[in-house]
């Protein structure tokens, strides 16, 4: 039988020195960010039970997850998205808490990409929750947090406003299945105007069959708002249009007209949001590197209705960028190496470790000869070496040798 234990499963990776280091400068930044605004940090278990994530109002298909059983055979998954556990977390242990509460999270999710994208299966995320507020001030204040993390790392991002209702109000007046809304949705989604014309072009011609075909293209600056009017064929759709408005003029007038658009056509997937959606994008990254929403209805389903808002920054996404710009620190060699002669390794020990009291950073030698001590830091590039016996000595070491 064929072993695999040299080789990482399809859609994971290792990450070596640089790698981790960018990964953790971000995470630092970012959850930086979210404690100056006054959220708390929370983690979740990375194995929870499948119903948490029930497809039926999470979005998230059956076939992304990875599923297992635990050992009383109930059926259990790795974590697929953050949202809905800490929808459970504060349902079932931060009821009482006084709202809003403000939550943050670092913590990987699991999804099985079946498709040849070169996605990863396993994604380090970041984000906050913001539960038990609603309206105009919450929605800006979670923006605003957004765009200050994103500014922070990659601030050569653009942003996208939407909204969820608007698109189901349009849909709820089309004389389709589910299934064939879902395909609606997916061409929207994507912006594949040849799949959405071919399954509109099967329908009655229709205002709603016009306002689904426009959809896709209502996406810029303000003008998307009076191109958008024309199809608000309800009060619902009207008041849903006029909200996004008002948001879009307050972020303008909170400085973010060289950034923000308005996209009608952002429709995710995840069946939980009820109103504003938003993603943030970076030329360098095919992907959205930043999604959220608000999502009213979601903690109806763990018996603790309330309002919510929140988004997740992929890290590693961003990770990468900053890689491939060559916007990283450099990693540096220790600045000592010390070495302990025969017979005085535990004064070595204690010597290395005075050292690093005085912010030093400093590597043990484990070589019984100091040639092979000294051989070693020119490798390494480490410029000091201090021996230590009955006398410590210094030694600086060159590219070319001992100096």
């Amino acid at each position: 039988m064929k072993k695999y234990n040299k080789i990482t499963p399809e859609g994971t990776k290792d990450l070596l020195f640089e790698e981790c280091l960018v990964r953790r400068h971000i995470e630092k930044t970012l959850t930086g960010v979210f404690s100056s605004h006054g959220f708390k940090e929370v983690v979740t278990p990375g194995l929870e039970f499948y119903d948490v994530f029930d497809p039926e109002f999470s979005g998230i298909g059956q076939e992304v997850m990875y599923k297992m059983s635990d050992k009383r055979g109930r059926l259990i998954v790795m974590r697929p998205d953050s949202t809905l556990p800490i929808a459970r977390l504060v349902a079932t242990r931060l009821q009482n808490l006084p709202k809003p509460v403000r939550l943050f999270y670092t913590q990987p999710i699991y999804r099985n990409n079946t498709a040849l994208t070169g996605r990863s299966d396993e994604t380090v995320q970041t984000g906050i929750e913001m539960l038990g507020a609603e309206g105009m001030r919450a929605d800006l204040e979670v923006i605003v947090t957004a765009v200050e993390a994103l500014n922070k790392c990659v601030p050569n991002f653009r942003f996208e406003l939407g909204h969820a209702g608007f698109f189901r109000a349009l849909a709820e007046q089309l004389p389709v299945s589910e299934d064939l809304r879902e395909d609606i949705r997916q061409a929207i989604e994507s912006k594949n105007y040849a799949a959405l014309n071919t399954i509109l072009d099967r329908l009655e011609p229709s205002r709603q069959v016009t306002a689904m075909r426009t959809l896709p293209r209502l996406f810029g600056g303000e003008e998307v708002f009076d191109r958008a009017a024309s199809f608000c064929l309800d009060e619902k759709s009207a008041n849903t249009l006029t909200y996004l408005h008002d948001l879009y003029r307050s972020l303008i007038q909170f400085g973010l007209g060289d950034k923000i658009m308005v996209d009608l056509g952002l429709v995710q997937r995840n069946d939980y949001y009820t109103n504003i959606v938003f993603s943030a994008y970076v030329e360098e990254c095919g992907d959205a590197v930043l999604l959220g929403g608000r999502y009213d209805k979601l903690l109806e389903r763990f018996d603790m209705p309330m309002p919510a808002i929140g988004f997740a920054i992929n890290v590693d996404a961003i990770s990468k960028i900053l890689l491939s710009s060559g916007n990283t620190a450099e990693i540096l060699p220790a600045d000592v190496l010390v070495h302990g002669e025969a017979g005085f390794e535990i004064q070595a020990l204690k010597y290395a470790s005075a050292l690093v009291q005085k912010g030093l950073k400093c590597e043990n030698s484990i070589f019984d000869e100091r040639a092979k001590a000294l051989e070693y830091a020119k490798i390494c590039g480490i410029k000091r070496v201090d021996c230590i016996g009955d006398t410590i000595e210094s030694i600086m070491i060159s590219q070319d040798g001992e100096l």
